[in-house]
């Protein structure tokens, strides 16, 4: 392996060993706390434009298996304590050196990953730039901004996906960067799923006159996806919705209200939820660096916070009949404590097994 440097954007320098890609890369510097599911992060289209560096202090031990990808990778770069090179596992097809290498991306070990998340934690996300010589101009680094992630990462054709079994329902899913396994939910509860770009106006969702529409998750500030939260708006109330991480901020700002960025955002798989006018507490996966501001949800009404720092993390719309949820209730490789909420879907369709 070769030296390799991570220089963050108020000029502090960390020194690794690079693998994966030789090639230098700007990106959003964040954490995520997950101890397994590396690959599904690694093939998470939400984290388009950043670095992502793993707290858990050994990544790679099993392996790289295609089967469990949940996208196309899209990330920056990527920062681990130590790289396994010596995976075991049944089913691991190759190393994740391979896997970063044969996308473009590069990666680096060796650092102190407890204290860069420190420094995070303290300072908030900030830019960085991995690289094999230290630049001596960081304008490029504190001047990155992640733009043009949703239509980077959407799909750009219709594509239908067949239900398992006996077609009960018929879904439209609007592909922001839209995990596999959102659909694979769908799929066994016999939805037949038609997948559109997020370029997809609220005409051609209305047109394939399905029971429910799905709006998925995706990357960067949801804010700037103007084309997208008009649509939702003029789909609002006309159909079943339900939306996940991004479709859950962009709902919300259809719908009158704001977001704002978190400083250090929820990446992990053990992020506590819990419910406003319930007992229940949901163990749920997260990897989001928005939220959406709890006071101007206007008609909706937040129904989950989240129990660490209470931000929302979901809201329902009765009169609209749409509900929407900041967290992956789809998620692979867990934690499964929110699955059901695929089920709320079908019963706000008209059906389920």
């Amino acid at each position: 392996m070769n030296k390799g440097y991570l220089v963050l954007a108020d000029g502090q320098v960390f020194e690794g060993l690079r693998f994966g890609a030789e090639t230098d890369s700007v990106g959003e510097l964040v954490f995520t706390t997950g101890m397994c599911g590396y690959l599904e992060t690694l093939t998470d289209p939400s984290y388009c434009g950043q670095i992502v560096m793993q707290t858990f202090p050994l990544i790679g031990n099993y392996g790289v298996i295609e089967q469990d990808f949940e996208g196309e990778c899209a990330v920056r770069g990527y920062v681990v304590r130590e790289v396994c090179d010596a995976p075991s596992n049944f089913r691991s097809q190759y190393k994740l050196d391979k896997f970063l290498k044969d996308r473009g991306v590069p990666g680096l070990c060796g650092l102190d990953t407890r204290e860069l998340t420190r420094i995070i934690r303290e300072h908030g996300v900030m830019n960085a730039v991995i690289c094999s010589k230290v630049p001596g101009d960081l304008k490029v680094v504190r001047t990155y901004a992640v733009k043009g992630a949703v239509e980077e990462v959407s799909r750009t054709e219709l594509e239908v996906f067949p239900a398992q079994g006996e077609v009960l329902r018929r879904v439209a899913l609007i592909d922001y960067g839209a995990k596999r396994n959102i659909i694979r939910e769908l799929q066994k509860r016999g939805c037949e799923v038609t997948a559109l770009p997020c370029t997809a106006r609220a005409e051609d969702v209305l047109a394939l006159s399905a029971d429910g529409v799905m709006l998925s998750n995706g990357p960067g500030d949801p804010a700037d996806d103007l084309f997208q939260i008009e649509q939702i708006r003029r789909l609002l109330g006309k159909v079943p919705m339900f939306g996940i991480c991004l479709g859950h901020q962009l709902t919300a700002l259809a719908a009158g209200g704001r977001t704002y960025k978190l400083k250090y955002g929820h990446r992990g798989v053990n992020q506590p939820v819990k419910e406003v006018n319930g007992r229940r507490t949901y163990i749920t996966s997260q990897n989001h660096g928005y939220a959406v501001d709890a006071d101007t949800v206007g008609s909706g009404r937040v129904s989950l916070v989240n129990a660490n720092d209470g931000t929302c993390e979901g809201i329902d719309y009765p009169e609209l009949r749409c509900f929407t949820v900041q967290f992956h209730p789809e998620a692979c490789s867990g934690p499964k404590d929110t699955s059901f909420l695929f089920d709320r879907f079908m019963n706000l369709m008209g059906g389920e097994r």
